[in-house]
């Protein structure tokens, strides 16, 4: 099969595409006929080994799964000898290690079947950035409240402006000026080009604010949380080359006890359930994907690129 692999970390340059083995499910497995696969920052931190503790499980010299791509919708191909709850055929997405290729084999515990209401080009955009705003805001976003969310144009941005309304709150979204236009649309209540204004000026607060941009300082973002705010951190873009901006939620975490404001990141973990969770609201018209652009899977090391230009509008999607 045909696969976007990689031996070395590094920029996009050392991606190639390449013919190896068609891989075999496990007992808990499904092979799926991958027809597309969604692009995210954690792509590029996979690529580049960066920052350097994420080596710890991906590999110390060299990333040990060599095939690249996390986010996956396709069609069922076969079944590992425990799988009771597919049949050849289904169409399904969800989280798996090495989705950048013809086939790949999914566990079970993170596939759940297509939003019917998508097509698989669509449903590849869901899993890794929906479930991380999901779990940002699902058990923090109370009705009435009024909710920031910085990088609103992004891959988690996105799915988080629609969420946050689907919970009941006023949402402002934060983006440059080639968004604002697309935030609104998505149910934005208000909008602020940060390239022209600064949310965090004194004149406005907000109870809960999302960062997915990853660069603000903390005293920055706290100035524009009410005294009992909530901050929730998303990524770890920026910093120095072994934690990245991984330091800035472990800071927000240590201050947190002593401020009357709450302060922290967000651990997503990868559950069906919550892939179930998201097809659910798919289905009931509570959230859309927004893809920016499509790319051929020859061309993934350009797509990666193109993200990390930071101008995508929602996400990038490789099609196989």
């Amino acid at each position: 099969m045909k696969a976007i692999v990689y031996d070395r970390y590094g920029p996009a340059d050392v991606l190639r595409l390449a013919d190896i083995d068609k891989p075999e499910p496990g007992d808990d497995e499904v092979l799926v006929r991958v027809h597309a696969a969604g692009v995210d920052y954690g792509v590029w931190h996979v690529m580049t080994g960066l920052p350097l503790l994420v080596r710890a499980a991906l590999g110390l010299r060299r990333p040990r799964n060599p095939v690249l791509g996390r986010d996956v919708a396709g069609t069922v191909e076969a079944l590992g000898a425990n799988v009771t709850t597919f049949r050849v055929g289904d169409e399904v997405f969800g989280t798996c290690g090495g989705s950048f290729a013809e086939y790949a084999c999914v566990p079970v515990a993170r596939c759940v079947p297509k939003p019917s209401n998508l097509t698989l080009e669509q449903a590849a955009a869901v899993p890794v950035s929906g479930l991380t705003a999901l779990h940002s805001l699902r058990d923090a976003v109370r009705t009435g409240d009024k909710v920031l969310v910085i990088g609103a144009g992004g891959g988690v941005g996105t799915f988080a402006v629609q969420l946050a309304k689907a919970y009941g709150a006023s949402v402002t979204g934060v983006c440059s000026t080639g968004k604002v236009d697309l935030v609104r649309s998505i149910g934005a209540d208000d909008v602020v080009d940060y390239t022209k204004a600064d949310f965090a000026d004194g004149t406005r607060h907000w109870d809960l604010i999302l960062d997915t941009g990853g660069m603000r300082r903390l005293s920055h973002l706290r100035r524009a949380l009410t005294p009992r705010g909530r901050l929730i951190l998303v990524g770890g873009e920026g910093g120095g080359r072994w934690l990245g901006g991984m330091d800035r939620a472990l800071r927000a975490i240590l201050l947190s006890p002593f401020v009357s404001q709450r302060l922290g990141g967000v651990l997503s973990v990868e559950r069906g359930e919550d892939i179930e969770e998201l097809r659910t609201l798919v289905e009931a018209g509570k959230l859309t994907p927004v893809i920016d652009r499509t790319f051929p899977l020859a061309d993934t090391a350009q797509a990666i690129r193109y993200l990390a230009e930071g101008r995508a509008r929602g996400k990038i999607v490789i099609t196989i």
